[in-house]
């Protein structure tokens, strides 16, 4: 097979994990993708250690697993509660919830899996709810009228290229993460194709680890800085 071939494979597969023949047209309306698939195996998976690090919990004389817990939120929160501001600290769950479904939903290509954020319609979703929650927090810190007016500043003039920032802020945030991992298991799939064994083993390291990791970060890093300035 071409390099050119198994792109085309790898960019026009069925993506269907589990076929649900509902619906309009032969192939159902309902069918379960693997992106929805797998992100609940990662919803799963962060539930049962959540459950299994947070069982039991004191105040004193406290376990190593819930110093483990402690310290992972404590890390966390302070990771990206200086990026959201005074106001905006209060969205520091949400933004935690977000890096850690994108970062572990990276990850598994390490596993050989096709990450759920190689998905369009996963990246559009995080990026809908990500400016939801960004114009919420402006209404709720400047009210209403408040935050119509900030369309108009620093001048009125500018007022359609801000009301045009608001669509594309979300276009953005799912493009550049979608982007980015298609990419990247592109370039995976290309020297997998081109190289001996153990080079792509060493490339995965980069692309499937460390590269998710900066992308989930990014993603949050933007959503928190949206968020700041939205409530200023």
């Amino acid at each position: 097979m071409s390099i050119g071939e198994r792109l085309n494979e790898l960019l026009t597969e069925d993506k269907t994990a589990i076929p649900v023949n509902i619906g309009f047209g032969p192939e159902g309306f309902f069918n379960i993708n693997r992106s929805v698939l797998y992100s609940w195996g990662i919803i799963l998976v962060f539930f049962l250690l959540c459950i299994f690090l947070t069982g039991n919990m004191r105040l004193h004389h406290i376990s190593k697993r819930q110093l483990i817990a402690e310290t992972i939120v404590v890390k966390l929160r302070g990771l990206v509660s200086g990026l959201l501001g005074s106001f905006g600290a209060r969205y520091t769950d949400y933004i935690l919830t977000v890096l850690l479904y994108i970062a572990l939903s990276n990850l598994v290509g390490v596993v050989g899996l096709v990450p759920p954020t190689m998905d369009l319609n996963v990246t559009i979703a995080l990026a809908l709810m990500s400016i939801v929650l960004i114009e919420a927090a402006g209404i709720q810190k400047k009210g209403t009228g408040g935050w119509l007016k900030a369309f108009t500043e620093p001048v009125w003039i500018v007022t359609p290229m801000n009301i045009l920032e608001l669509g594309i802020r979300p276009l953005s945030l799912c493009m550049r993460l979608f982007g980015n991992v298609l990419g990247a298991t592109v370039i995976m799939e290309l020297i997998k194709m081109a190289v001996p064994m153990f080079i792509p083993a060493l490339a995965s390291l980069y692309f499937d680890f460390f590269d998710g990791l900066i992308q989930a970060y990014v993603f949050i890093f933007l959503t928190s800085l949206y968020i700041k300035e939205a409530t200023e």
